[in-house]
């Protein structure tokens, strides 16, 4: 096979790696939990518990509730301003994500033109040099504009997400306070082997977080 069809399909994969390169960002809320201290053996039955002495700590009552973070960005069901935000955020990054989709399209037009004049055996050196030369430029103006657009866009992310998740955790605690709930734990993130529903907080803390907290329409403006 000659060189330059093997550089081709080099591009063609290269290629095939970057059109996804502007992708939305992740949204995650840990609530920190700390690790449970080990249980200590049980006593033989015949030995009397130890008498409590002045001044002992009482041991606290505790009541766990868990939430599923992950269930706050479903689109239908989750917290209506994430959804909200990240619409105004993809809506602001309509124009770049429109000029790459134009600049992948000529890269494969170009990759295209050279594969069909070598096919139909019309050879010229200096064109396909050209085009080739040409295509190496574009794959790289889309690479450097792609890199730039995604750290971009994780800025941006990042400055309209986050104080959403400070507004939930603050609203979490206020929450957990209200309904005598000493502890949260975030399911998404700590592996469960059972679990009753009764403890599963989520569905009502989405409702109760989204009639205090009404969905805007755009994500905040872009800073100057």
């Amino acid at each position: 096979m000659p060189p330059h069809l093997l550089i081709l399909e080099k591009q063609s994969l290269e290629l095939s790696m970057l059109r996804n390169i502007l992708l939305a960002g992740i949204f995650v809320i840990t609530i920190a939990v700390s690790s449970a201290s080990a249980q200590r053996p049980a006593a033989p039955a015949t030995q009397q518990p130890a008498p409590v002495t002045q001044g002992s700590p009482a041991i606290p009552e505790s009541r766990i509730a868990l939430i599923y973070s992950d269930d706050f960005r479903n689109p239908k069901t989750g917290i209506a301003r994430y959804q909200a935000l990240m619409n105004g955020l993809n809506t602001e990054f309509t124009k770049t994500q429109q000029d790459l989709t134009a600049m992948a399209q000529r890269i494969q037009q170009l990759q295209d033109e050279i594969t069909k004049a070598q096919a139909a055996g019309v050879i010229d050196p200096r064109s396909i040099q050209t085009k080739s030369e040409q295509l190496e430029q574009l794959k790289k103006d889309y690479q450097r504009k792609g890199e730039d657009a995604q750290a971009a866009y994780k800025r941006r992310h990042d400055e309209v997400i986050n104080p959403l998740n400070d507004d939930i955790n603050k609203a979490l605690t206020a929450y957990a306070k209200a309904h005598g709930i000493t502890v949260i734990i975030d399911a998404t993130q700590v592996p469960m082997i059972y679990v009753d529903d009764k403890v599963d907080i989520t569905r009502a803390f989405i409702n109760d977080f989204n009639s205090k907290n009404p969905a805007t329409t755009a994500a905040t403006p872009a800073r100057p």
